[in-house]
C-alpha cells in the first residue's frame, strides 16, 4: 500500500493538473474526520441513505430479490464505519436469512472498529472483514455458484468519472454470476444550495478532512508540505451535475518529499484536485451501465429525493444466433 501511495502522489503531483486521488483521504485521523462529517448538519448524503436503510430495508430486501432458504454473501466495498449496513443486516438477520458479511475497506482501523462493533451489536451475524483493493479481494472469493450481493453505498462511485465508472461497473460484473446483485447508492442532481454546503461545512470539519492529505504525505512520505499555504475550495457545476474539491496554494512555492526525492512547484492559487463528486439521474446511470452486465431493477430514494440506492441485477448473457 505504501509503495503504491508514493506512485499515486508523485504520478499526481507531476501532472499539469495536479491531483491526489481521495481514496487516501482515510487514515486513522481521515476516519475521524469523516465520522465528523457524516454528522454534520449540512452534510445530507449520509443521513439520507441512512434513512433509507433505516425505514426500506424490507423493501431493500424484496427488491434484492433474496431467498431465505438460500446462503448468500452480502459484500461491502468501502465498508466504513457500518452504520447504515446495520439496519439492512439487523432486518435480515431478525428475519432468518443465512448470509456471510464480507466487509472490505482500505482502512484496517475502519474494519478493526467495525468488527468489534458488531460482534457486540449484532452476534449472531458472520462478519468476514477484508482489508485491501476491491478487485484483488473478490477474485479471492469463492468462485462458486454461491449468490453475491455487493454494496457499493455512500455515492463513492461519484468519485469516478463516467467512464471510470462504467469500466468499475464492468469489471465487477465478472467477479458476479447471472442474477447476483449491485446495490449501488448514488447522490442525485440538485441545487447548489443543497450541495455545496456539504463540502465546506460552518465549522470546517470538511477543510480539515482535505488538507489532512497534506498532512498524510507529511508523516508517511517525509513531505514538507506547510499546510498553511494551502486553503480548501468547492466547486458544484450544477448543469453538469459534478462537484469538485481542490487544495489551492495561497503562495507560490516547492515542497520537497524525501521518499520520491523530488521537489514540486506550485504557483500561486494553483489547484489540486482532491475529489470529483458525481450526482445522479436516471438517465445518467443508464449511460454509465449501458455496456456493462447489469441493468436497473429497482429504485429507492429517501423522504427528500435527496439520494438514491438502485438495484442492478446482472443480466443473462444473449447467445449470438449463428
Amino acid at each position: 500500500m505504501a509503495d503504491q501511495f508514493l506512485k499515486d502522489v508523485d504520478k499526481g503531483l507531476s501532472a499539469r493538473q495536479k491531483s491526489l486521488p481521495s481514496k487516501y483521504f482515510y487514515d486513522k485521523k481521515g476516519d475521524e474526520l469523516f465520522i465528523k462529517i457524516m454528522q454534520l448538519p449540512e452534510y445530507y448524503l449520509t443521513r439520507a441513505e441512512h434513512e433509507i436503510f433505516k425505514l426500506k430495508a424490507p423493501e431493500i430486501i424484496k427488491a434484492l430479490q433474496l431467498n431465505c432458504k438460500t446462503c448468500f454473501e452480502l459484500i461491502e466495498l468501502g465498508a466504513g464505519d457500518g452504520l447504515k449496513t446495520k439496519e439492512l443486516l439487523a432486518t435480515l438477520n431478525k428475519k432468518g436469512y443465512k448470509f456471510s458479511y464480507i466487509p472490505i475497506d482500505i482502512s484496517h482501523n475502519v474494519l478493526e472498529k467495525l468488527e468489534k462493533s458488531l460482534l457486540c451489536q449484532l452476534p449472531e451475524i458472520v462478519v468476514k472483514p477484508k482489508q485491501g483493493d476491491y478487485f484483488k479481494i473478490l477474485d479471492s472469493l469463492d468462485s462458486s455458484d454461491t449468490p453475491k450481493v455487493i454494496l457499493f453505498l455512500g455515492s463513492n462511485i461519484g468519485n469516478m468519472s463516467d467512464e471510470t465508472a462504467s469500466e468499475f461497473i464492468l469489471k465487477l460484473g465478472k467477479n458476479l454470476n447471472v442474477n447476483d446483485k449491485l446495490l449501488l447508492g448514488v447522490d442525485l442532481i440538485k441545487p447548489a444550495s443543497v450541495v455545496l454546503p456539504a463540502y465546506n461545512d460552518s465549522t470546517g470539519i470538511t477543510r480539515d478532512f482535505n488538507l489532512n492529505l497534506l498532512h498524510r504525505i507529511n508523516i508517511e512520505l517525509g513531505g514538507n508540505f506547510e499546510i498553511s499555504n494551502f486553503y480548501h475550495e468547492p466547486w458544484y457545476f450544477e448543469d453538469e451535475g459534478i462537484a469538485k474539491s481542490y487544495l489551492v496554494s495561497s503562495i507560490s512555492q516547492k515542497v520537497y518529499i524525501e521518499k520520491i526525492d523530488k521537489t514540486y512547484s506550485f504557483g500561486q492559487k494553483e489547484k489540486i484536485l482532491t475529489e470529483i463528486s458525481r450526482k445522479y439521474n436516471d438517465e445518467i446511470l443508464r449511460k454509465i451501465i449501458k455496456k456493462t452486465d447489469f441493468e436497473i431493477t429497482g429504485k429507492l430514494t429517501d423522504t427528500k429525493n435527496y439520494f438514491a440506492d438502485y438495484i442492478l441485477s446482472k443480466k443473462t448473457r444473449l447467445k449470438v444466433q449463428l
